[in-house]
């Protein structure tokens, strides 16, 4: 399913005519329904650690720079040294100065100013950092994208929750009512979260 087709599948239950393109398009309701899908695909790839947004970064040194695509680091241990000891997370500068300035052999790291920096540096040396992308659009051409870019674009996430999202997002925009979409649109997206997760 497309950006396209999912859009033209709302159409069809909000009782719009359905378009022969939306992305660029000026016409009123064509560039609502891309911006209701960008609002719904944002939601729904924030809401879950889908499989398909999964990523690692394999480390070379102490400084890393965050990928462009990070969202945020996976749960519960997201951090490893080479050797796959857990290496423990810091989450103020104030206890980071503090550990930087006592040797130690456990390893610990700290994001700051779009950086990973690890204690002891040498720790650093072919870590293993797992985090969920932000990216959740495939494009057609181009590899993957955190916005529209073209009708034929598609979502890493199951597409039948976008076409839910943008519904909902739709009637609520037009003061229709919207409940009853909303509460299906959550079912169904804790179902595809525990599919997606091996658990349905």
């Amino acid at each position: 399913m497309t950006l396209l087709s999912a859009i033209n599948q709302v159409c069809d239950v909000v009782s719009l005519s359905q378009f022969e393109t939306v992305y660029g398009s000026s016409e009123e309701n064509a560039m609502t329904m891309v911006s209701l899908a960008q609002e719904a695909g944002d939601e729904i790839a924030r809401r879950a650690d889908w499989q398909k947004l999964l990523k690692s970064l394999t480390v070379t040194a102490s400084p890393e720079n965050l990928p462009s695509n990070f969202q945020r680091l996976t749960p519960g241990g997201a951090v490893r040294t080479s050797a796959g000891a857990w290496v423990r997370p810091v989450t103020n500068s104030g206890q980071w100065a503090v550990i930087v300035g006592v040797p130690s052999t456990q390893p610990y790291f700290f994001m700051k100013g779009g950086q990973f920096l690890f204690s002891p540096n040498s720790a650093a040396g072919g870590a293993v950092i797992d985090y969920v992308s932000k990216n959740w659009i495939l494009k057609n051409v181009g590899g993957e994208a955190s916005t529209w870019a073209a009708d034929d674009d598609t979502t890493l996430f199951p597409e039948r929750l976008l076409v839910k999202g943008v519904i909902w997002r739709w009637k609520r925009q037009k003061g229709l009512a919207f409940e009853d979409n909303l509460a299906e649109f959550e079912a169904d997206l804790a179902q595809e979260i525990n599919a997606d997760r091996g658990a349905a």
